[in-house]
């Protein structure tokens, strides 16, 4: 008798798992799974960003959330087939609920489902207007005093934030809050996005002028624009700053440049902010329902306080100010710091003529970039990946379908191959006295990213400028005082400065709710960022997912969107979709919201 073929076998159980959640059968719904198993669920049947783990959290959630969500219509996407690779049968799979279209991702070990994504892809009535759904654009027929596109617009823009509230106030314009206007844009969502700068793309434009982006193109995509097909691999910062501001534009988003928003406060009555920005030199009042801090990992600079400061007499900054190198000719310089940017201000200071050193306090990853691209990118976000089909959604979906649990364990062996790939590479950082991490445990820049968000630098050249000593390294010791003309070190050692750059990182972005609004706000939603996995930086326990982010928090009706390109992209859509939910008054029963552990 002939085996069934894979997608036959995932058909099989999806079929026996629908009608099981059909019949509020919990207990066959969950005997459908391994022992060993994992459901994230990105808000489709928990309005919530939420991974379940094992049989025990998984009945759990469908005891809470199963009547509520009534799901149906199980099956294989439509045009996917399901495929078997070393025992493990994976597909695409589409389901609704009673609000909502799903799709998802499948894996079946031994005949059981190991892991399981569901997403939330559109609510039904509110669906975005899109193919054959776009608007016409062009008003054909005849009618009298007809406004045009551009006297539309312009009347949505004198009124929305005076004469009518926005229903949402998003608080930062850089990635997060562009991508997040655009979502909501296209589901008619009435959003304003307060952003301090003069444009949009000048928290780029305005960062040392080294910049450029580390990660790839093809992972780096906004919403609904794509890239062109020309765009560089990696884009300079002023490039990517255009970019965001030609999007802001075209995606006619409500965004109200030189603005900075002063204070907020929410009203538990009347459920809604009211939130104070200053605007042209006056006051605005803006009372939205909604309150998204989209103010960006980072954004809010940790700049250290260190014994005699004040007495420097000549410049310092933190890296997210720092101007750049052009003035530093000749000149003394000292970066404290050993990641991403204090790497990319030393390597321009010394191509600048500046004599630089950097000071590194405790260890860091590194990994070289093209080895990154072509062992931990390439599969999903390259060139080849879009030539063998790849699409930015199926890439998306498919990272997000390992649990954070185990995607360590994705990882580590791909950090083994690089370290051994590149064993020549790290020997010349070590023998310069370079302190080299992979990672508590082994599992490289990805978890260190998604742990803790700093402690790691790709390489595009800097690291060859230490091995070689014209990037100066100081590793081991900290900074005890800062002289009138000097850096002084624990261990006794003298740096002379006439530049000081404190690469030293960024703060939890709840620091932000506390400035806007209050201490007791930022305490009661708690840390933002970090799995609780208990490693450097990200203390425990286990969360399963970022703490705070995309989600509901502890306080009703603030958000947080941040993240990279990818994540401002991806989480962008579910973020917007519980928004919108909550402007139609449907139903939201979150289950398992955030507990707090550590308050920043």
């Amino acid at each position: 008798m002939l085996e069934k073929a894979p997608s036959e076998k995932l058909s099989d159980v999806l079929a026996t798992f629908g009608d099981a959640l059909a019949a509020n059968d919990i207990e066959t719904a969950v005997g459908l799974f391994q022992e060993d198993c994992y459901w994230r669920d990105l808000v489709a049947f928990t309005w919530n960003i939420k991974t379940m783990e094992g049989r025990d959290q998984i009945r759990d959630m469908l005891k809470s959330q199963l009547a509520a969500t009534r799901p149906g219509g199980w099956a294989i996407a439509e045009g996917e087939e399901a495929t078997e690779s070393n025992g493990i049968i994976e597909g695409w799979i589409s389901f609704e609920t009673d609000v909502a279209r799903g799709f998802g991702h499948i894996r079946l070990k031994d005949g059981r489902i190991w892991t399981l994504l569901t997403t939330m892809a559109e609510l039904k009535g509110h669906e975005e207007k899109a193919g054959f759904d776009r608007p016409m654009g062009a008003k054909h027929g005849s009618g009298k005093n007809r406004k045009t596109w551009k006297e539309e617009r312009e009347q949505e823009a004198a009124e929305l934030g005076f004469a009518r509230q926005p229903y949402c106030v998003i608080v930062g314009g850089g990635q997060g809050g562009i991508a997040l206007g655009a979502r909501l844009r296209q589901l008619g969502v009435p959003t304003i996005i307060v952003e301090k700068n003069e444009r949009a793309g000048d928290s780029w434009r305005k960062r040392y002028k080294s910049l450029c982006l580390h990660d790839p193109v093809w992972y780096d995509h906004l919403p609904y624009i794509d890239f062109p097909k020309n765009w560089p691999v990696f884009s300079p910062k002023d490039k990517i700053g255009d970019w965001l501001e030609m999007y802001a534009k075209v995606m006619e988003l409500n965004y109200w440049t030189s603005t900075e928003a002063r204070s907020a406060t929410y009203d538990d009555e009347k459920k809604e902010w009211t939130v104070v920005v200053r605007r042209d030199g006056k006051d605005i009042v803006l009372k939205p329902r909604q309150l998204v801090l989209a103010t960006g990992m980072s954004g809010r600079p940790n700049m250290p306080k260190i014994k005699g400061m004040e007495t420097f007499k000549g410049d310092q900054d933190h890296s997210s100010r720092h101007p750049g190198p052009d003035a530093y000719a000749g000149k003394k310089a000292v970066v404290i710091g050993s990641n991403n940017s204090a790497h990319d201000i030393c390597a321009a200071l010394w191509e600048a003529g500046a004599d630089v050193t950097m000071v590194q306090r405790s260890t860091t990853h590194i990994v070289r970039s093209d080895t990154l691209m072509e062992i931990g990118l390439g599969a999903l976000y390259s060139e080849q990946a879009v030539r063998s089909g790849m699409t930015t959604a199926k890439a998306d979906l498919i990272f997000a379908s390992i649990p954070y649990r185990i995607l360590h364990e994705f990882q580590i062996p791909l950090y083994q191959q690089m370290k051994e790939r590149d064993a020549a590479f790290y020997d010349g950082l070590e023998k310069a006295g370079f302190m080299l991490d992979w990672g508590d445990d082994g599992s490289g820049l990805f978890m260190k990213y998604l742990r803790r968000g700093s402690g790691y630098y790709i390489d595009v050249g800097a690291s060859q400028l230490v091995i070689d000593g014209q990037i100066k390294l100081k590793s081991g010791s900290d900074v005890e005082e800062i002289k009138e003309h000097s850096v002084l070190l624990n261990d006794g050692t003298e740096l002379p400065a006439d530049l000081i750059v404190y690469a030293t990182g960024y703060g939890s972005m709840n620091g932000w709710a506390a400035e806007l609004i209050s201490k007791e706000v930022a305490d009661k939603v708690g840390k933002c960022w970090g799995l609780g996995s208990a490693t450097t930086k990200d203390p425990g326990p286990w969360e399963g997912e970022q703490r705070n982010m995309w989600k509901p928090t502890r306080q009703e009706a603030l958000w947080f969107h941040g993240g990279n390109l990818h994540q401002s992209r991806h989480y962008s859509q579910f973020l917007s979709l519980q928004l919108k939910a909550r402007q139609e008054g449907i139903p939201t029963p979150v289950y398992a919201l955030q507990e707090v552990h550590h308050q920043g």
